[in-house]
């Protein structure tokens, strides 16, 4: 139960911390885009205007006068185009060209391919009119741009990686370090259950007997002292059973593997079958079984009996006159299911995930033994998780409930 709480607690922790570092790391590689992208238009409006500023226009028609090398612009992996009003390519420079058509109001192009391509489309004016004879359109590769931005983020998912293993021992230690007083405390609490339970039944033997032998001599006793001789032993006899389920449970864990061996479990299942069919015919509930011959798995035989007959009792309790009970036993890989179904009163959609907790009863009408403590289903479920598997149930009011046992072969 511990080492689950404990991984809960871990993931919970390493969940959190991660989406707090994937976060940083977006708006981290937001932010630099955004900022390099900026740094790179300025770059290019501003070799734009300088490209615009070396253009002559003499009768009707562009001179281009570009002070750029063209060496130059291949080695920064730019290019230059010049374009009249009608957006028709005058000439260019450079390897890195846009093959896109001139949009005159789109200042911005981008290009995407094996190259993508950033241009910045600037307007040329005439210098005493101010009247526009043709474009300029600056353009660079952002292939450099991109390999920046894959080592970012190569960098930022190595180290979201190496911080998170460096937190995930942390919060190993951390956590089993804040769950030990805890689990310390359970320790001893649960060691006081299983002391105080088997100091009780002493006592609690002593009260019954006593409590019935007057029952056996009626005639030395009035009525009314039978009835509270009566009532003396049914006390006690809820007492004893309360004692024995905690201390059921207190042991519950502290069984270890030398004291199990390999059981048929199919001869357990038969064994019950046939025990509580006397009372199951008595109710009038037609109690059958699907079983596989000759189940072998590894566990406690006592602790497995105890199991499959709270579930048995359990189902026979709620299930009416003329209904049906089935017990079936399946195996699926390594795992041996076996389902204990019932045509009962079912059991409320709120109150499934309640129904395994340790005293807990939905109802007095309902409650899961009669007269009991809802303790039953509770040692049923710490039984099977005690074996490696789980109980989990499925129910409809006034259809019926099936209980799923799942346990490993070894």
């Amino acid at each position: 139960m511990f080492q689950r709480i404990r991984y809960r607690l871990l993931l919970s922790y390493l969940m959190v911390f991660a989406s707090l570092l994937g976060t940083f790391a977006i708006a981290v590689r937001v932010a630099l885009t955004r900022s390099l992208t900026e740094q790179i238009t300025d770059k290019l409006i501003a070799i734009g205007k300088g490209a615009a500023a070396n253009v002559e226009f003499e009768k009707g028609r562009l001179t281009v006068e570009s002070d750029f090398h063209p060496q130059d612009l291949i080695t920064y992996h730019q290019a230059l185009q010049w374009f009249d009003t009608q957006g028709n390519l005058i000439t260019q420079q450079g390897q890195t060209v846009l093959t896109l058509p001139l949009l005159s109001n789109k200042m911005l192009q981008a290009q995407t391919g094996k190259i993508p391509i950033q241009a910045v489309t600037i307007p040329i004016m005439m210098s005493d009119n101010g009247e526009l004879v043709g474009y300029v359109r600056v353009s660079q590769s952002l292939e450099e741009f991109d390999e920046t931005f894959q080592k970012l983020d190569w960098g930022l998912g190595g180290g979201i990686i190496i911080t998170l293993v460096l937190s995930s021992i942390g919060g190993i230690l951390l956590t089993r370090q804040a769950m030990q007083p805890i689990e310390d405390n359970f320790k001893r609490l649960k060691q006081f259950t299983a002391d105080a339970s088997h100091e009780l039944r002493s006592p609690l033997m002593a009260i019954k007997i006593n409590a019935e032998l007057p029952l056996e001599y009626p005639e030395e006793i009035g009525p009314k002292d039978a009835e509270k001789f009566q009532a003396i032993a049914s006390a006690t006899h809820q007492m004893t059973r309360l004692t024995e389920d905690l201390l059921m449970l207190a042991r519950t864990d502290r069984v270890s593997n030398q004291n199990r061996d390999t059981l048929n479990l199919t001869s357990i299942l038969e064994n019950l079958i046939q025990l509580y069919k006397p009372q199951a015919e008595v109710k009038q509930i037609n109690l059958t079984s699907q079983l596989i011959g000759n189940l072998q798995l590894i566990g406690n035989s006592v602790q497995l009996t105890r199991l499959f007959t709270n579930l048995v009792e359990n189902a026979l309790y709620y299930t009416p006159s003329g209904g049906v009970v089935e017990i079936k036993i399946s195996r699926v890989a390594s795992q041996l299911y076996v389902n204990v179904q019932d045509t009962g009163v079912g059991i409320a959609p709120e109150h499934i995930d309640k129904v395994f907790e340790r005293f807990w009863r939905a109802d007095q009408s309902r409650s899961y033994w009669s007269a009991g403590f809802g303790l039953g289903l509770a040692i049923a479920q710490a039984i099977a998780q005690n074996h490696g598997g789980l109980i989990s149930v499925t129910s409809q009011l006034g259809i019926g409930s099936c209980f799923i046992v799942r346990l490993p072969t070894s």
